[in-house]
Formats: structure tokens, C-alpha cells, sequence
């Protein structure tokens, strides 16, 4: 979780009103979703609890979200963007270097010591969380009043260029950039792949921030007399880039900044940015009702959400339609706004009821049979691993030799190894195996996990959950007939027939493989895993391997 430091005395003028005690700023910090971790005289270490939330991470936006549940300034924040005739020019050269870009002039800031604090603690939280990194969000935030529009974002080479970084006087090229500079010791990762590297310059070439490594000296340094700031966000997806400038520039509105925007021309077509065009999510207030356990009306939930900072109306009856910034990139279902919701009528206020209903717990059959699968995979003398669910394209299609499918994609991964959902599980297991390729011979594994599938009948979520079976087996004597003689024993003590038939699957060998087939629908597959896999993954080893989908066998034997 983010965990910031705030001035007291700030967060208190930002509000507009002072609390009574530090237990009384306490509740007032819960309704950010933060809890205070320390107080040193005037400084609060303040933990947000929220990681999806980057408007939250900074004072001004905790005090934004108080101000609203104390009924300072309700309803929708707003912001004024003017418009200026500034302009950024894209070169084509980095659609696959690091494409998008957002920029922003916030003019008439009054920076002082405490200000530019937490505009640089904002900038590395949202770097190092929302950003991953860096990877896919970097901020540059210069002084306005040195840089000649237009402005070129280019694709440079490693030593075509240069230019003082941040904190020296010296000029370096890029390639010395991330050879001696810190910070391109630190992100140089990022680019030095790539035979250009992204700059940012302006008419008169003066290099404003090489992207996403370092500002310039010259143009990207800001104190406490720099009044009119430059703001660029550049990343890999325009939805991160722009969530990211819309929290910066409405945190510097804050503090009395102007807003203006900037036109960016790409090779993908011109937009205009920042844009602070309120989003809007359609609630039921019955499903609202029905989760929170209260009985208030459609209105009363109108009031709690203009508390939460959302402008919020009765559309018809048991219908409410909320409009909010977008700096959020939370809410992605009615239950988020529901907890907000929650939060304005506040947790202490809900009446706790006894729990009214009187069983005995006891294992489902589904899962009396998975337990019983369990101890058969034992019995053959398999061990039982477990592997994330979590994963990317790379390891479930392009590793796996396999045509590419729709899968359940992660809107804000943590990193691009944590992208994806699984749809199967034996990807994941020959990956465990190549991590253990030190480990002696034979490796016999199997697990019984999670899947999630794209299914469009389910209205909710339009995905449907899943358990399979997976097993693996590494050693040099490794066969079709051993894996078939797995299958066949499974099948036989869970009194089942199965059939084989020929399948067409990138992962296995042709002629060496099968689908599994259970009252006519396949169920599965199975065979000698395809040498192109194994070498994708570094394993030496012959291997071969089934994957069932449990469901149908749960179906048949109820």
C-alpha cells in the first residue's frame, strides 16, 4: 500500500477547517481509505490503504475526499481546462518503443517548500504502484516558461543527442545516461533494448525529459519561483498515460494552478489533453440496498454519493446514474460504487445482526470428489504443486505453441508477467518445471486449480470459473503410454469411460497426442509435449502431460 507524509497543518488549510484532535483527523483519514501510522510533531505518516485509487496518494487529494464527507464541497470536483496552442508532434518511430503520451500546462501555481514535496512524492508513488516502475507510466514535470512550442517527442539514437540530466551540469548522451546517471542505472532497462531511445525537445532542441529516465537540467528543474509547469506522462496505453495526468494536473488545480491543455498529434490521430470529462456508471439502488443490509432511499443515496465526491441523480425508480473523475480507474462495477456509498453512511453505523442461520458445515460434493481425485494423482506417485492463476499471453499461448484465445485480461497488472487469468493450468505447471530444472529426475506433478473462461451467457461478469486437473511428467522415459495409462486407471476409478480421439493441439507432438472425450464432449488432452515447447521453456527433458476439465466429470457423477 502507498504510505505517504503530509504536513498536518496543510492537510488542514487544504480542507478548510482544523480537527479537534488527532483522533478526530483519524476518522476523517478513514474516509480517504487511509490510516495514520505515525505522527511526528507536524508530519503524518499516512498509509492508503487503496492501491487502485492514485487520486488518493497525494494531500490533496485525501483532502479533496474529506472535504466531502464533512460536507465542505460536495458532489463532483470541478475543474476548468483552457485551452492553448501548444502542441506535441509523435514520431512514428515509437509506436513499439513507448507510444503514448499526455501532456498538460498548469499555469499560476504557487510552489512552495511543501508543495513541490508532495508533487514529487505523488510523481514516485504513481511511478513506482499505478506505474510499475516506471514501465508503464513516467512523469515529467518541467518549467513552462523555458520551453519554446512546438514540442517533438522523437526517437533518437543512443548517442545522437546531448544534454545536462537532473542534478549535473555535465552533458551526457542518452547511452551515457544510462550508463552513469542513477536513474539510468536504475530504469535503463526500460529503453536500452531499443536502437532509439524516446526524447522530448522543443522547437529550439532543448532537451526537456528523455522519457521514462530523467529530466533535463535545464528545462526539467523546478523550485519554489517556477509559476507555470509542463506536465508529460508518456507509457505503453493511453488509458494509464492519461489517468495519470488527469490526477497530477487536478492535484496542482488544487493548490490554484490554471489547467490548459495540449494538442498531441500521433501517428494513431490527434487528441487533446487532459481530459476531465466526468465518467458515469448506471447503479441499481436495490442490488445497493440488498448488499449493504440497509433500507435507505433512492435519494438518501443520491446525498451519500454527492459525499463521496460523485454527482449523482435518479434516473427512474431503483435507478441511479453516478458521474465522477477521471482520476478514478477503480470503478469497475456497481459494487465499487456501493462501497463508496457504504463509506458516506459510515461503517460504524450499520446495526450488526445475528446470524439467523443454524447448519453444520460439511465439504460439498464437489468438493468431497476433488479430494478424492487428490489422493488418486497421489496414488501414482505424483506430487501436488500449486501455481498462480495470475499469468500472461506469453506463457498460456506463445510458449505453449498455441493459437492465441480470449482471455480474462487484468486491467491494472502489477507487472507484465501478472496480465492474465489462466484458462489452463498446464502452462503453468511445464513453467514450475522449468524453474526447477536443478531438481533430480523424474518430476511427476499434478494440480488441481482454478480456471476462468470467457463466457458471454453469464450475464454478470461474462466469465465462467472452472476446475481442471493438470499432471506433468519430466524423465527420459517418458511416453504416450505412460501418460494414457494415467488417464485410463483415473477414469477406471471413478467409474467412467472415456474415449480418444485425434486432436489438432501446438503443444503436443502429432501422432502423440489425443482430446479426451467423455459421453461424446471433449474433456481434455493428453500427450507427448511438443519438442518447441519444451525448448521455449529450457527443458531438456522429455515430457508428457493431460489437462481435464473436472466440471464435466463433477456433471456426470452427481
Amino acid at each position: 500500500m502507498p504510505t505517504i507524509e503530509v504536513k498536518r497543518d496543510d492537510l488542514e488549510s487544504l480542507i478548510g477547517r482544523k480537527a479537534s484532535s488527532i483522533e478526530e483527523l483519524e476518522e476523517w483519514l478513514m474516509w480517504a481509505k487511509a490510516e495514520l501510522d505515525g505522527v511526528d510533531d507536524n508530519i503524518l505518516k499516512v498509509d492508503v490503504k487503496d492501491t487502485n485509487r492514485p487520486d488518493l496518494w497525494s494531500v490533496e487529494g485525501i483532502a479533496r475526499e474529506i472535504k466531502g464527507r464533512l460536507k465542505i464541497e460536495r458532489g463532483l470536483p470541478q475543474y476548468r481546462v483552457e485551452s492553448s496552442d501548444v502542441e506535441v508532434f509523435v514520431d512514428k518511430k515509437l509506436k513499439d518503443i513507448r507510444p503514448a503520451i499526455a501532456c498538460a500546462i498548469v499555469k499560476g501555481v504557487d510552489l512552495d517548500d511543501e508543495a513541490i514535496r508532495q508533487l514529487m512524492q505523488l510523481q514516485e508513488k504513481i511511478h513506482h504502484t499505478f506505474g510499475r516502475r516506471r514501465e508503464y507510466v513516467a512523469i515529467g514535470v518541467s518549467n513552462f516558461d523555458k520551453i519554446s512550442p512546438p514540442i517533438y517527442y522523437k526517437a533518437v539514437k543512443p548517442k545522437e543527442i546531448k544534454f545536462p540530466p537532473l542534478g549535473y551540469d555535465e552533458e551526457m548522451t542518452p547511452a551515457e545516461i544510462l550508463e552513469k546517471h542513477p536513474k539510468g542505472q536504475e530504469y535503463g532497462h526500460l529503453i536500452n533494448g531499443f536502437s532509439r531511445y524516446p526524447i522530448l525537445v522543443d522547437s529550439k532542441g532543448e532537451v526537456i525529459s528523455m522519457p521514462p529516465i530523467i529530466n533535463s537540467n535545464t528545462i526539467g528543474k523546478v523550485d519554489e519561483h517556477t509559476r507555470n509547469l509542463f506536465i508529460d506522462v508518456t507509457g505503453l496505453r493511453y488509458e494509464d498515460v492519461l489517468t495519470a495526468l488527469n490526477v497530477m494536473v487536478t492535484v496542482l488545480a488544487d493548490r490554484g494552478g490554471r489547467i490548459h491543455s495540449v494538442v498531441i498529434h500521433s501517428p494513431d490521430g490527434d487528441i487533446t489533453t487532459p481530459d476531465l470529462t466526468p465518467k458515469e456508471v448506471v447503479v441499481d439502488a436495490n442490488k445497493v440496498r440488498e448488499i449493504l443490509g440497509v433500507e435507505i432511499s433512492d435519494h438518501e443515496i443520491v446525498e451519500l454519493l454527492k459525499d463521496a465526491r460523485y454527482d449523482a441523480e435518479v434516473a427512474t425508480e431503483g435507478k441511479i446514474v453516478a458521474r465522477y473523475l477521471p482520476t478514478r480507474n477503480d470503478i469497475l462495477h456497481w459494487r465499487d460504487v456501493a462501497e463508496d456509498v457504504a463509506i458516506s453512511f459510515g461503517y460504524n453505523d450499520f446495526l450488526p445482526e445475528e446470524v439467523r442461520i443454524g447448519t453444520t458445515g460439511e465439504l460439498s460434493r464437489r468438493e468431497l470428489l476433488s479430494d478424492k481425485i487428490r489422493e488418486l494423482m497421489i496414488g501414482y506417485g505424483l506430487q501436488e504443486v500449486m501455481t498462480f492463476t495470475l499469468t500472461n499471453k506469453d506463457v498460456l499461448f506463445k510458449k505453449m505453441n498455441r493459437k492465441e484465445e480470449d482471455v480474462v485480461k487484468i486491467a491494472n497488472p502489477v507487472s507484465s508477467s501478472w496480465t492474465t487469468i489462466r484458462n489452463a493450468i498446464l502452462p503453468c505447471l511445464i513453467e514450475f518445471l522449468s524453474r526447477n530444472t536443478h531438481v533430480e529426475y523424474p518430476q511427476r506433478v499434478f494440480e488441481v486449480g482454478e480456471v476462468v473462461v470467457i463466457d458471454p451467457s453469464d450475464k454478470e461478469s461474462g466469465t465462467r470459473t472452472k476446475r481442471h486437473l493438470a499432471i506433468a511428467i519430466a524423465s527420459s522415459t517418458a511416453s504416450f503410454t505412460e501418460i494414457k495409462e494415467i488417464v485410463d486407471s483415473f477414469a477406471k476409478q471413478l467409474k467412467l469411460s472415456f474415449d480418444y480421439e485425434e486432436t489438432e493441439d501446438g503443444a503436443f507432438l502429432e501422432g502423440r497426442r489425443a482430446a479426451i472425450m467423455l459421453e461424446g464432449k471433449r474433456i481434455g488432452v493428453m500427450g507427448e509435449v511438443h519438442p518447441a515447447v519444451l525448448n521455449n521453456w529450457d527443458i531438456e527433458m522429455p515430457m508428457v502431460a493431460a489437462e481435464i476439465d473436472l466440471e464435466e466429470i463433477f456433471r456426470v457423477l452427481k
